[in-house]
């Protein structure tokens, strides 16, 4: 009799602990967050020690579709939780047909950049249209932009095995967030300042011809980025796209990039603009990805791994760490975004 009570015992011991163990287990369990989020972050998200943390640390996991950041703005957002654009003109959007989010945070930042080739910055180089300033390359954007509206041939600036006239190529500006961005700053230059209503009626007849000329436009900043690399220097010479994409391919791809990194340029805009990509929580659940994204050591992997500036990583301390020349240690030629009506009208006429 004994013997039974001390395994019966034992048998409840069993049952209490497994019981205890499933209750830990499950009040563990990740929730599943799922959003809409540009292109140009998806290898952060994807990152593996990344989802160990917001797992271990957090209790989240976050699913995704990939989409523009002006089109997530207009999307269905059903059995969504959150809205991860690369502006904050997308934020702007948002409030105006929404109202105010549950939650919304800048998360990471970016300059908008030019790449080009080795051979194509050295004839900007010569035209003035680049210059160097310890180590570093930037574009007068109002000489640039000049170029391209008077449709000087590439051969004009010395680059006859270039096919038509100088253009930069970029995203669709109305869906996609770096598109988007080139034609805000485009439209800065164009007005000599800082883009407004008052100063559309001028500027939008030119910058819809500079946007006609491109033809077909990717959707997605990382779809371009990746046709860059791949097409060679014929069929994109110059792209816009985001700081970040070459530091993350840098230091994903280390011995491809070695392979290539004496063939392309990494260009400043002068002046630039921020690309800030802000996390709007559309609802409660949605709204513990923030925390959970502002965490320290995501903060640094952001940086050491896919290149965005962070609040904690905005100026590097170490540029040579991801071997790229030409890094700027600080972005400081920086205009601001035209407001939110006026990129509105400018993404209709482009539309």
């Amino acid at each position: 009799m004994k013997t039974k009570l001390i395994g019966l015992a034992i048998l409840l011991a069993v049952i209490a602990a497994a019981a205890v163990y499933a209750g830990v287990s499950q009040s563990r369990a990740a929730t599943e967050l799922n959003g809409y989020v540009g292109g140009e972050k998806t290898g952060l998200l994807d990152d593996e020690e990344v989802q160990k943390i917001l797992q271990n640390r957090y209790h989240l996991s976050i699913d995704y579709a990939k989409a523009g950041s002006i089109e997530m703005i207009t999307a269905d957002f059903q059995g969504r939780d959150f809205l991860f654009p690369s502006n904050q003109t997308a934020l702007e959007l948002y409030e105006q047909q929404y109202g105010e989010p549950v939650r919304s945070e800048i998360i990471l930042n970016t300059p908008i950049v030019l790449y080009t080739r080795s051979a194509v910055a050295q004839a900007l180089l010569d035209e003035g249209i680049v210059s160097e300033q310890d180590g570093v390359y930037y574009a007068d954007m109002a000489l640039l932009t000049e170029c391209i509206e008077t449709g000087r041939a590439w051969a004009d600036i010395g680059l006859p095995q270039l096919y038509g006239n100088v253009a930069v190529s970029t995203t669709d500006p109305t869906k996609s967030n770096s598109g988007n961005m080139f034609a805000g700053l485009l439209a800065n230059t164009l007005c000599e300042g800082v883009a407004d209503e008052a100063s559309l009626p001028e500027i939008l007849p030119r910058l819809t011809d500079i946007f006609q000329k491109l033809g077909y436009m990717e959707s997605s900043s990382a779809d371009l980025f990746d046709q860059f690399l791949k097409t060679g220097i014929g069929a994109k010479p110059i792209i816009a796209g985001y700081e970040s994409q070459l530091l993350e391919f840098a230091a994903q791809n280390p011995d491809t990039w070695e392979q290539v990194k004496d063939d392309i340029v990494l260009l400043y805009p002068s002046p630039t603009v921020w690309s800030s990509h802000v996390y709007i929580a559309l609802d409660e659940t949605g709204s513990a990805g923030i925390d959970a994204l502002l965490d320290e050591e995501i903060q640094r992997l952001a940086w050491e791994r896919h290149g965005f500036r962070t609040g904690l990583y905005d100026t590097p301390s170490d540029p040579e760490q991801f071997g790229v020349p030409g890094l700027a240690a600080e972005i400081t030629r920086v205009s601001p975004m035209p407001d939110a009506d006026t990129m509105a009208a400018i993404i209709q006429a482009l539309s």
